[in-house]
């Protein structure tokens, strides 16, 4: 149960027993608790309740007072003292013990809301720091690191000219006939194999995995920091995928399964890189290099 729902049953129980004091403590409670969620029509709603309580204990208490100086003045008329004195007394108690009841009720109370609200507050906090850690890692997912910092700072990255930058190209052989034996999710879960291997090999090196199309595979190293991979970084990588593949289709040979076999095409020069369009971002390259190393990848040989 919320704070909201705790202030909600104490009013009501107040309000059907008539504990005043207690309706003007719960309506208090629930009146800054309103107004700090911005619910600005409940908050006026209880701050009119909490000063027609309040009004309605000043008009009772004038009642008391009136009822009791006539009770007073007829003890005095019958010359009963005694009496006078008791009354006295227990009007001082019982006023002593109203006012501590309310003193005590408010003070639970609010101590009751204030640790609700700080609990709240802290849930609150937890759950968007959570996300935003979250958003950051499907943004680093998608972009390279220092790309996706200038996007969360600027709303906007600017495009980079790199002298030197290798591509690779990767597809595969056997992709339209498989489609054609396997279901759509078998494919796809035979590329997901595939290109869960490609990935590993070249974080591993430093390399920036650029998109998948299709069946068809990019990569790019020396970018975007010149300094995170060679050329034969991406060179060993290729080597790598290529050797995965051979160990993969032999797998699959023996299980009487389908296979892939891949091509590869690398090129080094210079390139454009960056991010275009609002929706969807995709940090790409652009350039004569890439469409060499794009023809040099439908030149080759199977297995090369």
């Amino acid at each position: 149960m919320g704070a909201e729902d705790d202030l909600r049953t104490a009013l009501s129980i107040a309000r059907n027993n008539g504990y005043l004091a207690d309706v003007v403590a719960a309506t208090t409670e629930l009146r800054a608790l309103y107004a700090a969620r911005g619910n600005y029509k409940g908050a006026y709603d209880m701050m009119v309740e909490m000063t027609a309580a309040a009004d309605s204990m000043r008009g009772r208490d004038a009642r008391k007072e009136v009822f009791l100086r006539e009770f007073r003045a007829e003890l005095a008329s019958d010359s009963l003292a005694s009496v006078q004195k008791a009354e006295r007394v227990a009007l001082e108690h019982t006023v002593q013990m109203g006012r501590e009841r309310t003193r005590r009720n408010i003070f639970l109370f609010a101590g009751l809301g204030l640790l609700v609200f700080a609990v709240v507050v802290f849930r609150q906090r937890a759950r968007i720091r959570k996300a935003l850690e979250r958003s950051d890692e499907l943004l680093l997912n998608i972009l390279p690191a220092e790309v996706a910092e200038e996007l969360k700072e600027k709303g906007e990255t600017a495009a980079r000219h790199f002298d030197t930058a290798t591509i690779l190209f990767t597809d595969f052989k056997g992709f339209t006939q498989m489609s054609e034996q396997v279901t759509p999710s078998e494919l796809v879960a035979e590329l997901n194999i595939c290109f869960k291997a490609f990935d590993h090999i070249i974080t591993a090196r430093g390399i920036e995995k650029i998109k998948t199309i299709g069946d068809a595979y990019m990569a790019a190293g020396g970018l975007p920091d010149p300094a995170s991979s060679t050329p034969a970084d991406v060179v060993f990588a290729a080597l790598e995928m290529q050797d995965f593949m051979q160990k993969h289709k032999a797998e699959r040979e023996t299980a009487g399964k389908p296979f892939f076999e891949m091509r590869v095409g690398i090129h080094s020069g210079p390139v454009v890189a960056g991010i275009v369009g609002v929706k969807k971002f995709q940090y790409d390259i652009w350039g004569d290099t890439v469409n060499t190393a794009s023809r040099m990848e439908t030149a080759a040989k199977w297995g090369r």
